[in-house]
């Protein structure tokens, strides 16, 4: 029998600091503890102590010191490493955060503090609303992007109140989890495919979740309020290492919020990490498809992507559109259209589905391997500025490319071979000059080899592009892809093919339109604003009898369409290399940058990469890939855990499929992303 004398040495004293909001009430308390005391019965005798009736259920320990949540109550202090000079803070779990979203508009809503950010991100997406919610992440802001903003900031810290959408009263707040928000497992059509609005069938579930019908209306249409001086104060980044800054803040998705230093009323950007737009539909997307317009829309504004001038006009007509469509009355009243029977839907789709859909595209034998040739030129750079532009009988067949001095040489040995798979395909169009050409860099064992093809029409142009996009991933033309790349290609093309007419003239003068709102500074210098009016008009006929969702994806695919589209760059130093390089990481590739002129130096495809890790003491990412090619470095501008999660998330997200439930294989994505530092 243990006397108390003999008890009373094991037990010592533990200062508790209790984080309530009762002023009357102290907030420190000494405890009388042991170390075989549980975590869960160490919370009761601090309660019992506190004496406030309140629920108690939202509260845990914060260890101060080791920055770590005791979350598993049925551990002991002893095994949780807890003595008597650590600080732990009793309090919530659920707190305030604001989040920046992609359409600049703030939300303040309550956030789990204690669970990994992959989940905490995957409640923010169900009370907002946006399926999917695997490929957005949060983005702490880095110094280098708010220097800009500083001095005029200074008075004016905090946004106005009347910007920030409250949505404190969700039921993620109380702890309780996320409802199934306005898509469910049911698949119930919850938008107009064509406006965008809520269906008048399900407006009713907006009383019930965090979302009125106000609210959605925020965040699924656009609300255009860009001037000149607004994005005169934005960052825009000006080289590939200002790019790099942009992506420097990502949070890692395996650590809480509150062990990454976030603290309650932080502001957070929440942004679409991943570009794999999976699975998007206009019946249950239209926040999903508005946000991802959004910042598409920013990234082309301040000039995060390249694009050429074409290229800006028809962005700029399409916000045009886009703007006029979100501001008429039609477009706010939900939809008169009957809705169409989910199950009778889901036939025909099975219908299509199991007959193969369109018959023309069926190949008549299915041994037969697709292929192209045409008479195309080919130009190769060669010194002192020069070009040799040739013609030659070229065929496409799998995923290479072989050409001959003509057509009736094409049964014997090609001038050349070439091997698209992996290599970088690039468009090199203007539509008005009649110039269609294809930029490929296919990689050779010390770099990049340059070859340009020159089309001669926009039909030719877009099968050999085609073709090209899906050699480079290992695809051949026999992937049901390949009809809707030439298709999408096509229409894009279309976009880019105006000319001025009488009626775009005269609309001009009428028109009050603040062109500055939809291009990038460069072009505001570059034009006048009835110059620009004028241009934006003319492109704009091409797309004026587009519905409003069909107008946002339309922007969405001109976006993807750019050769820097779905690129995020880190300054990095390869193992052996004197100088810095940049490392663009994308869904399917890695590519190394020369730093100072932007050129691409080489490209290593995911598709051939056998395994990758990380050397956590030295912080230095090593990969290999197939035919014994291994690379390392370490990241300068970021943490290589960054770079180590987006190579992680993109294979995960390469595994998913169509699933009505929506479920995702979270333990397979931390075994992917997680690291054990």
């Amino acid at each position: 029998m243990v006397s108390s004398t003999e008890y009373g040495s094991h037990t010592w004293d533990l200062l508790l600091t209790v984080d309530h909001q009762h002023e009357d009430v102290e907030k420190e308390f000494l405890l009388q503890v042991t170390g075989d005391l549980h975590v869960g019965g160490l919370m009761l005798k601090l309660v019992e102590q506190i004496k406030i009736a309140q629920d108690w259920s939202d509260y845990a320990f914060w260890w101060e010191q080791k920055k770590c949540w005791l979350l598993k109550t049925h551990w002991t202090l002893d095994k949780c490493g807890v003595q008597a000079d650590a600080k732990l803070i009793f309090t919530t779990q659920h707190k305030m955060l604001r989040l920046r979203l992609p359409n600049m508009k703030t939300v303040r809503l309550k956030v789990s503090f204690s669970s990994m950010v992959f989940r905490a991100v995957s409640d923010i997406c169900k009370m907002l609303n946006i399926r999917r919610s695997e490929e957005l992440s949060l983005l702490k802001q880095s110094e280098g992007t708010l220097k800009k903003k500083k001095k005029k900031d200074k008075n004016s810290k905090e946004p106005a109140t009347e910007d920030i959408l409250n949505l404190c009263n969700s039921p993620v707040s109380s702890g309780l989890p996320a409802n199934p928000g306005l898509y469910s497992k049911t698949m119930t059509p919850i938008y107009d495919p064509v406006s965008g609005s809520p269906a008048s069938s399900t407006i009713t579930w907006f009383s019930d979740g965090s979302l009125t019908e106000q609210s959605c209306s925020i965040l699924a249409l656009s609300h255009p309020t860009c001037s000149p001086e607004m994005l005169a104060e934005m960052y825009q980044p000006r080289t590939l290492a200002d790019k790099a800054k942009l992506n420097a803040g990502w949070l890692d998705s395996s650590r809480s919020l509150m062990e990454q230093g976030i603290l309650e009323e932080d502001q957070l950007l929440l942004r679409f990490k991943y570009y794999t737009f999976f699975d998007l539909n206009p019946k249950y997307d239209a926040v999903r498809i508005n946000q991802i317009y959004e910042q598409a829309r920013w990234a082309i504004l301040l000039e995060e992507i390249d694009c050429t001038e074409e290229e800006m006009l028809i962005f700029a007509a399409l916000q045009y559109h886009v703007s006029k469509l979100s501001l008429s009355s039609e477009t706010q009243d939900s939809t008169c259209e009957p809705e169409v029977d989910e199950v009778e839907a889901a036939l025909s789709n099975l219908e299509v589905t199991l007959e193969g859909g369109n018959k023309s595209n069926i190949l008549e034998d299915i041994t037969d391997i697709p292929k192209l040739a045409d008479s195309l030129k080919l130009v190769r750079p060669k010194k002192l500025a020069l070009k040799a532009i040739k013609t030659y009988w070229f065929v496409f067949r799998d995923t290479s490319i072989s050409y001959f001095k003509n057509k009736e040489s094409a049964q014997g040995e090609p001038i050349e071979k070439l091997h698209l798979k992996g290599c970088e395909v690039v468009p090199d169009v203007n539509v008005a000059a009649k110039k269609f050409g294809i930029k490929l860099l296919i990689p050779v064992a010390d770099g990049m080899n340059e070859v340009y093809l020159r089309c001669d029409n926009e039909d030719q142009y877009a099968r050999w592009m085609a073709a090209c996009v899906l050699a480079s991933k290992g695809r051949t033309m026999a992937d049901s892809s390949y009809q809707p790349e030439v298709q999408k290609i096509l229409s894009f093309l279309q976009m880019k093919n105006w000319t001025m007419c009488s009626q775009a003239a005269s609309e001009t003068e009428n028109v009050d339109m603040k062109p500055e709102c939809f291009v990038s500074p460069r072009y505001t210098k570059k034009f006048k604003s009835k110059q620009l009016t004028a241009r934006i008009l003319e492109a704009h006929q091409n797309v004026s009898q587009m519905s409003l969702v069909e107008a946002k994806l339309r922007f969405i695919q001109a976006w993807q369409s750019l050769p820097e589209f779905g690129l995020s760059y880190y300054i990095v130093r390869f193992k052996g290399s004197k100088k810095d390089d940049v490392l663009g990481v994308s869904y399917n590739r890695l590519i190394r940058i020369d730093m100072a002129t932007g050129d691409p130096i080489t490209t290593w495809r995911f598709s051939n990469m056998k395994q990758w890790n990380v050397n956590w003491e030295i912080r230095q990412v090593a990969i290999e890939f197939d035919q014994n090619v291994s690379i390392a470095f370490t990241c300068l501008s970021a943490d290589c855990k960054i770079i180590h999660e987006y190579i992680g998330g993109y294979i995960f997200l390469s595994t998913r499929s169509k699933d009505h439930n929506e479920t995702l294989d979270e333990e397979l994505f931390h075994k992917l992303t997680g690291g054990q530092e």
